[in-house]
């Protein structure tokens, strides 16, 4: 059944502002999804495209010549749920060991020993801790920056460089960063282009290199050049290996990573991302 949506509808179905979402008595984290002041978590507006579930049924908004299948964004939605419900059930015995494998398993890679200026994330809501790098890096001389959220921005991000001394805060979504204040000073922040290395949480991947965010959107819209830019810099999705499936399709707005790394395997995606 195709519907032809009204004016209000398609309104409905754009994606919000981060002002938008940090509006009223709920709050989005940096993630991209909804907490409650009673600390209730559930999804907010996750990217809408197929999963490799058949669709059983769908109601189809016809708006600019973009079908949106509501049916596909419900198991988007149920995918996201069920694969942070796998890494957050890990023990902290469990997710150590992970880290210390992921560690290894990065070392190994070329780019990211060539990398001297090299962008991590400090764990959040079970993901792997890529932490475990800082001693390695700062050995090697290598510079680390961290993702601040962007003041007065639509879910951008700054890299701001990060060591012992950097004052640090909760953002307005829980998630400790840089201080904004701090990282306002052109100095303590590299644009983007600029990083030689990304590494960037992600919430489920394939062996064909695709990957699921928390549907945010901040990554994707930090890094929308690198499809047209040079330089840029190399991109590497990590995860535990539980959040593995089978496949997962691509959307348009997806950028692209150069690797997927988790604490049993190396994915090279099957396109060319030089």
């Amino acid at each position: 059944m195709h519907v032809r949506a009204t004016e209000s509808l398609t309104a409905c179905l754009r994606p919000p502002t981060l002002n938008q979402w940090v509006q009223g008595p709920e709050r989005q984290r940096h993630s991209g999804e909804l907490i409650s002041h009673h600390g209730n978590r559930h999804a907010l507006q996750d990217s809408l495209f197929s999963v490799s579930t058949p669709c059983r049924s769908a109601v189809d908004f016809d708006t600019d010549s973009v079908t949106v299948s509501l049916s596909q964004h419900q198991r988007r939605r149920n995918l996201r749920r069920e694969l942070r419900q796998r890494r957050r059930a890990l023990s902290p015995m469990q997710r150590r060991r992970a880290a210390v494998s992921l560690g290894k398993r990065l070392r190994g890679l070329p780019e990211v020993q060539r990398a001297r200026r090299i962008a991590i994330y400090l764990p959040n809501d079970g993901e792997i801790d890529v932490t475990v790098l800082l001693p390695w890096l700062k050995h090697r001389g290598a510079k680390v920056y961290l993702p601040v959220l962007r003041p007065l921005s639509d879910n951008r991000l700054w890299f701001v460089h990060f060591h012992e001394a950097t004052p640090m805060v909760a953002n307005r979504f829980g998630i400790r960063e840089p201080h904004t204040r701090h990282g306002a000073h052109r100095a303590r922040r590299l644009p983007p282009w600029a990083l030689d290395l990304v590494l960037l949480p992600l919430v489920g991947f394939d062996d064909a290199g695709n990957r699921m965010g928390m549907g945010g959107g901040f990554y994707d819209r930090s890094f929308a050049f690198v499809r047209h830019r040079r330089p840029r810099p190399r991109l590497i999705g990590v995860a535990h290996d539980c959040q593995r499936v089978e496949h997962l399709p691509v959307a348009s707005w997806d950028v692209p990573l150069d690797a997927i790394v988790s604490d049993a395997r190396v994915v090279r995606p099957d396109r060319d991302s030089s």
